[in-house]
This record gives structure tokens, sequence and C-alpha cells, in this order.
């Protein structure tokens, strides 16, 4: 357990907000009572970055926590990097824009932000496709037990996603 908790005081120094490289660390789990040694101890984590140069400044970064083959004690790091960075991208804002105009003709607001969230849009950018997640509804306590939404954004966000998509099968992406 000492071994992780020394890695996790260092881990702690590698996220970097400016550049956009986040690392969290959590759930810790390791040891049954608090009088004996643990045999093993384990720590879950998160990163976000904006693109792949951040990605590998992370795995740099994070594969240095391990300990060599054989330490005792050792600490094994095993990761995967498995949603892609989601830039601001010239597609992605021309669908935002059209989305915004698809709000107000509707008399709704859509507000932008970066959240540095993650979501299955990520894998779709990856690959070329203008992706925005600002249609889902509107809510809070996202991830936690205590997540919630509002109930009357379910119709405005439907009225929305309704209008986006005539506009685009009429052509609106072409104009």
């Amino acid at each position: 357990m000492t071994a992780l908790a020394e890695r996790l005081v260092r881990a702690a120094e590698i996220p970097d907000p400016e550049k956009g490289l986040i690392l969290s660390i959590g759930p810790l789990k390791g040891g049954a009572a608090t009088n004996a040694v643990p045999d093993l101890a384990e720590a879950w984590g998160n990163v976000r970055y904006p693109d792949e140069a951040g990605a590998q400044e992370l795995i740099k970064a994070i594969d240095a926590l391990g300990t060599g083959a054989g330490a005792m004690p050792g600490v094994e790091v095993l990761r995967s990097f498995n949603r892609p960075a989601k830039p601001m991208t010239p597609g992605t804002e021309k669908l935002a824009l059209l989305a915004r105009g698809a709000a107000e003709s509707l008399g709704q607001r859509l507000p932008f932000a970066k959240t540095g969230g993650v979501c299955d849009g990520n894998q779709l950018q990856v690959v070329g496709l203008p992706t925005i997640d600002t249609l889902g509804v509107r809510g809070g306590g996202l991830h936690t037990p205590d997540e919630w939404i509002d109930l009357s954004s379910l119709v405005e966000r439907c009225q929305l996603l309704a209008v986006l998509i005539a506009r685009l099968a009429a052509g609106a992406w072409d104009d």
C-alpha cells in the first residue's frame, strides 16, 4: 500500500490544466484490516488530453510510475487510452452553429462550453465526423448516485433535435 501511495503522490504532479492534461485518480482499494499489511493495493484513474501529443505526454508520465520487474514492493501500471481527444474542428463548429440556430428559432438558448468530457462522440470525431455533445437533456450530479435530469428539457431537446435534423436533411450543411 505504501508503494502505491508514493506513486499517487507522484501522480498528483502530472496534471497540467493549462495544457489540457488532466489526471484524476480514484477509487482506491487495498487491504481488509487496519492492522494488516495488504498483499495488493489498486488504484484506477482517468485522463483527459487535447491532442495526441498530450496523450503521449501523459502516457510517458504514467508509465514512469511503475517499478521495474521483480521490484519489491512492485507497482505495475496498466493503462488504456480508449477515447481520443475531441478538439474543435471546422466541421464541429459548423454543426454547433447550425444547432444553435435551430435552438434560437425555437426560443431556446444553446450555450457552448468546453467541458473536457469524454463520450462515444470522441470515437466518431476521430474518424472525421463532426460531433457535438450539446443536445442532451439538462441535469446534474453526473456519474453519481444523485444524477438527475430536468424533465422539461426532454421535450425541448427533442424539438431541437427534430428541427436540426430537418434542416440538415433539407441541405443546411451545404449552405
